[in-house]
């Protein structure tokens, strides 16, 4: 049998030790690394494990040793040269490795990059479009999914007309419309209503929002606009839809960066893509936005998005449809009135409504049901309207204010002529608000008289004016309702000239919201003594009102102290048991 010596592993100064006092006999060298034999063993060690060592190897130093080969020649060690075994591809690689890992670093993270900005085009991806196609699947949502909206729908239904049969409007000489504008609160259903559209169509839809032709780099939003037009035309007949028009399609010149910023680059482009339309294109552009005031005039004119389609809240019959229709989904109680909820949710939009029918169901499976009945169904819409309920530490004290102050609104709005019936008064916390006086309009109202306005403002000062008569003293619990009650009466004197000594006069100069009334901003253009007479106008219809609801309270205290005693035990009445307490002073309504 073949022998290898054992080689044990000596430390270098070892070695050169050795090697100083004559006792190397030979060295081989192969790289760094130095084998040998000892002319005599090297014991090493001490009892069990004491060994002797002939063969050994070490390792050259690093920082080099240029007294080794004079050493070596001078007690005349005999030296062989070994080659090193490993082969020029090993080595190749080895140098290479670390360079290979950096660019496969750089690739991967370049193609993570790509597919976020991109949508996984690889290194020139960023201006393909990101518009996502919803094939002509989307035919199971069609206007029968759509409650009320009508104008809207007939709007849209010519579009649809000529989607499917261009060739009738185009041997008369008409020329189908090459974008529509859908305009309406937040939801509204803008988007359904073009997802709709495609479905009645039974074509393409492209969707995909504003926000998502704008990158950090420059020219990124243009390009993706010609990407997805020139998807769209391969598809037509076609829809593309964009969400949030706003986004890119505001005034130019507006913006940091001049008339050259991303934004204003991108709303260029589809400005140069609709112009670019042949009536053979088949290709609609539906957009959506809450802003249309702010919308860059080009984009609107004739030519570019021709029909602009307003979107209301819907009224009750609406309403009450959209509800049927969230209500498919779900198991609900032969108690549950559609119109009574109808009927309670003026103001909210499909969304809210939806959301609502969603809530129910939540709060019914919570109680462990197998069907929603009436009373989750109202709970969901209390839920929206108000806020939910919060478990809250009130002590005695506050929930003795709290309640003289819902009692002094209800009790004030029982007793004007033409305001809206009371539903409900309660003392629980919703929302950011400690108690709540809940009023539901009989039918929707679409403008609003003086005298209307004025019982508001009354109603709204109830809940401070009872804490004055009944404590001598006010709490900070009004101060949503000041704020309230001064917004509705700033409108009154400077937007509706409802001011005797300014009169029909609008001084209200700021920009609005065009669906939520709200002012945006509020620059005053009028002269300080017409400012001076425009505050002293909404301090005397609050001053006034105030004395009206006062009139009422001190005149009817026994129904006060009654109804928040009530509200005090029972913390929540329903319009039925609130009629109960107070009818007995409603003889003579004041107006």
């Amino acid at each position: 049998m073949f022998y290898r010596p054992a080689i044990e592993s000596v430390a270098y100064t070892e070695f050169k030790t050795q090697l100083s006092e004559g006792n190397v006999k030979n060295i081989r060298v192969k790289g760094e690394v130095l084998k040998g034999e000892f002319k005599e063993a090297v014991e090493r060690g001490a009892g069990d494990r004491k060994k002797e060592i002939v063969y050994f190897k070490t390792v050259f130093p690093s920082f080099g040793d240029h007294d080794l080969m004079k050493l070596i020649e001078k007690r005349n060690v005999t030296v062989f040269t070994e080659k090193d075994e490993r082969s020029w591809f090993s080595i190749l690689l080895i140098n290479l490795l670390p360079w290979i890992l950096i660019i496969g670093f750089f690739v991967y993270s370049s193609r993570q990059f790509q597919q976020r900005m991109g949508g996984g085009q690889g290194f020139f991806g960023f201006g393909k479009s990101k518009a996502k196609l919803y094939d002509r699947s989307v035919g199971d949502v069609t206007f029968q999914n759509v409650a009320g909206l009508a104008n809207a729908k007939q709007e849209l239904g010519e579009v649809v007309d000529f989607l499917k049969d261009p060739s009738k409007f185009n041997q008369l000489g008409g020329k189908p419309p090459k974008g529509i504008l859908l305009a309406g609160a937040p939801g509204t259903g803008k988007t359904l209503l073009a997802q709709a559209a495609a479905g009645e169509a039974d074509v393409p839809f492209y969707s995909i929002s504003g926000s998502e032709f704008i990158e950090m780099f420059v020219g990124v939003g243009a390009s993706r606009v010609r990407d997805m037009f020139a998807q769209a035309k391969k598809e037509a007949p076609v829809i593309i839809f964009i969400d949030e028009l706003d986004s890119i399609g505001r005034f130019r010149g507006a913006g940091l960066g001049g008339g050259h910023d991303e934004r204003e680059q991108t709303l260029n482009q589809i400005l140069s893509e609709m112009d670019g339309f042949s009536p053979n294109d088949s290709v609609v552009v539906m957009a959506a936005t809450n802003r249309p005031d702010v919308l860059d005039p080009a984009l609107v004119r004739p030519g570019r998005f021709d029909r602009k389609v307003v979107l209301e809240l819907p009224d009750k019959p609406a309403r009450e449809k959209i509800l049927a229709i969230h209500s498919d989904a779900i198991t609900i109680s032969g108690d549950v009135d559609l119109s009574v909820v109808a009927g309670a949710t003026a103001g909210l939009s499909g969304a809210d409504l939806k959301n609502i029918v969603n809530e129910a169901a939540i709060i019914a499976g919570r109680r462990d049901k197998n069907q929603v009945e009436s009373e989750d169904m109202h709970e969901a819409v209390d839920k929206i309207r108000m806020g939910p309920e919060r478990d809250q530490f009130i002590s005695d004290d506050e929930k003795k204010t709290i309640a003289y102050h819902e009692a002094g609104h209800a009790l004030t709005a029982k007793n004007l002529v033409g305001t809206d019936p009371l539903r409900k008064v309660t003392i629980i916390p919703h929302g950011q608000a400690l108690g709540m006086t809940e009023q539901i309009p009989e039918k929707d109202r679409h403008t609003y008289t003086k005298q209307y306005l004025l019982n508001r403002i009354a109603i709204l000062m109830g809940g401070r004016t009872a804490e004055q008569i009944v404590f001598n003293d006010i709490s900070s619990g009004a101060a949503n309702d000041l704020k309230q009650a001064t917004e509705t009466a700033r409108r009154m004197v400077c937007q509706w000239g409802m001011s005797e000594k300014l009169g029909p006069v609008n001084y209200s100069q700021g920009e609005s919201h065009p669906f939520l009334g709200k002012e945006m901003t509020e620059p005053k253009k009028h002269s300080e003594d017409t400012a001076g007479i425009i505050d002293a106008e909404i301090q005397a219809i609050i001053h006034e009102m105030e004395k009206t609801c006062r009139t009422i309270l001190e005149k009817r205290r026994d129904s006060l102290e009654a109804l928040a005693e009530a509200l005090i035990s029972r913390e929540t009445i329903e319009d039925e048991e609130l009629d109960e307490i107070v009818k007995d002073n409603e003889t003579e309504p004041d107006n």
